[in-house]
């Protein structure tokens, strides 16, 4: 039987729109949107969640109860967590630069992409059969997609995931269809 898979990121809140390094703790400031788009998802077997209160508050506005997964959660930004991009390039340019260009290349105290790659493709790889929806953060749904279609790594930053938005994957273990990107809710 085939594994489907409907990854949904969170809808806006502070930490997106001031481009800060998530913390785990910012939630969302538009769950009207949310819960406007909780009649475009399908039914599901499961609901598993991104670790952090924003895919927690999104899940509840759509009206989901799902468990948090650990392997789910998103790119650890280690000591830059809950800075502004524009605070980090300002002290450790260097350093911010080399983390959105070498896939290899680990924020300080945090994960590389490579790594946040492999721990989502572990996860993607024992999906279990018949429909799941991930609320999950946006760099999640990145490194499912690139993990899926067998992707270099360094195209990570390249994938532009907009909030409220559905992202489907149908297969299995290794042969994965992607659907990209559409839109839950009023449009």
């Amino acid at each position: 039987m085939t594994s489907r898979l409907v990854l949904v990121p969170p809808a806006i809140g502070p930490a997106l729109r001031e481009a800060r390094f998530y913390d785990g703790s910012s939630s969302i400031d538009d769950a009207a949107a949310a819960r406007s788009a909780a009649g475009a998802l399908p039914e599901a077997a499961r609901v598993v969640l991104s670790p952090g209160a924003r895919c927690r508050a999104t899940a509840e506005a759509l009206g989901l109860r799902g468990t948090v997964t650990a392997e789910l959660a998103p790119l650890d930004a280690g000591r830059w967590r809950g800075r502004t991009l524009a605070e980090v390039g300002a002290t450790e340019g260097e350093a911010l630069t080399r983390w959105l260009t070498d896939p290899d290349y680990a924020a300080p105290d945090g994960e590389s992409v490579r790594d946040v790659c492999a721990r989502v493709g572990h996860w993607l790889e024992s999906a279990p059969e018949g429909r799941t929806i991930a609320v999950v953060e946006p760099e999640v749904v990145r490194a499912t997609v690139v993990h899926a279609l067998s992707l270099p790594t360094d195209t990570f930053w390249r994938l532009d995931v907009p909030p409220l938005t559905a992202t489907e994957l149908s297969g299995r273990a290794g042969r994965w269809n992607l659907r990209l990107g559409r839109a839950l809710g009023g449009e």
